[in-house]
């Protein structure tokens, strides 16, 4: 027993030796050299991060993005120009009417930029933009980006999607006020009065066979809001704010049918609902946001987005 302490107590001692005789490097493990930024990387540093502690990835990267669908990288140049088109016409508008607190509080934390869309064969649909958990909104089809024609629909709400040249609002920025009135619903709740609305006319499948002038009729301003309460809240909200007053008397036009109002009446009874929410839990005037967002689209035509500044 005196010999098997006196051998632990040797190798403790000699651990202790060793311990102690050892010189402690100075250099770290880890990289701690500063990323090499290009000069995007440090535009969005100024512009992004920094004011908004948003992250604009353009950058592929298979780990934010679904992996059941096929999609490709976005183009810088495309991806350059939509950094430039957002600020402008999304972020500077929020900017504008309620400060950067706002954003840099309530606003998603990444941009995740894709070249393609991701297409629904089964249900014959595409996706145009995603949310996911209030952190990230993947925008798709960046590619399809003509940068010598862009153009935002100011006549006409219910133009082909796919009509060249592509509408930047139906493409980008209606995803986009879209999403992040979800975000904003999801901390602040709104009345369960405007669920009772259109009660029994929502349809999670039947959506995608509803054409948008139709889905008036029905008291929904797009068939898409069609498929349920949350997404009629956040598809009126973002149509509001991004169409022009021609634009959205057509909507509530296409409402009525013959006698019948029930599609235009609807309609504005649940804007009045969402004015009241916004303004009430937020402090939003979304009447001034949308002259706001509605100015600041009729200026992307003329911007320069091939250069930083």
């Amino acid at each position: 027993m005196k010999y098997i302490k006196l051998l632990l107590l040797v190798v403790v001692m000699s651990m202790a030796t060793a311990c102690g005789n050892d010189d402690v490097s100075s250099t770290s493990i880890f990289d701690t050299k500063a990323p090499q930024r290009s000069e995007f990387d440090n535009w969005l540093m100024k512009n992004y991060i920094e004011p908004y502690n948003i992250e604009f990835n353009y950058r592929y990267n298979d780990n934010l993005s679904n992996r059941t669908y096929n999609v490709i990288p976005a183009d810088l140049t495309n991806s350059k120009a939509l950094a430039i088109l957002i600020k402008h016409v999304w972020l500077d508008a929020y900017n504008e009417l309620m400060g950067e607190k706002f954003l840099k509080s309530h606003c998603f934390r990444v941009f995740q930029m894709i070249g393609s869309g991701e297409y629904n064969p089964s249900q014959g649909s595409v996706v145009l933009g995603t949310a996911e958990g209030g952190i990230q909104v993947t925008l798709f089809q960046v590619n399809a980006l003509d940068l010598d024609n862009i153009y935002i629909e100011t006549k006409n709400p219910y133009r082909n999607t796919w009509q060249e040249p592509i509408d930047l609002n139906k493409r980008y920025f209606h995803v986009m006020h879209h999403e992040f009135c979800h975000i904003l619903t999801q901390l602040i709740d709104y009345s369960t009065e405007f669920r009772q609305v259109s009660a029994g006319k929502f349809t999670s499948t039947g959506w995608v066979n509803l054409d948008d002038p139709d889905a008036a009729k029905q008291g929904f301003v797009t068939g898409y809001a069609s498929s349920e309460y949350n997404e009629d809240f956040a598809e009126i909200y973002s149509t509001y704010v991004t169409s022009t007053d021609a634009m959205w008397q057509q909507i509530l036009e296409a409402g009525v049918d013959g006698e019948d109002t029930y599609g235009r009446d609807a309609i504005l009874q649940k804007l009045d609902i969402l004015r009241n929410y916004f303004q009430n839990s937020w402090g939003v005037d979304i009447d001034k946001l949308r002259e706001i967002v509605l100015r600041r689209s009729a200026e992307a035509a003329s911007l320069d987005l091939k250069t930083l500044k």
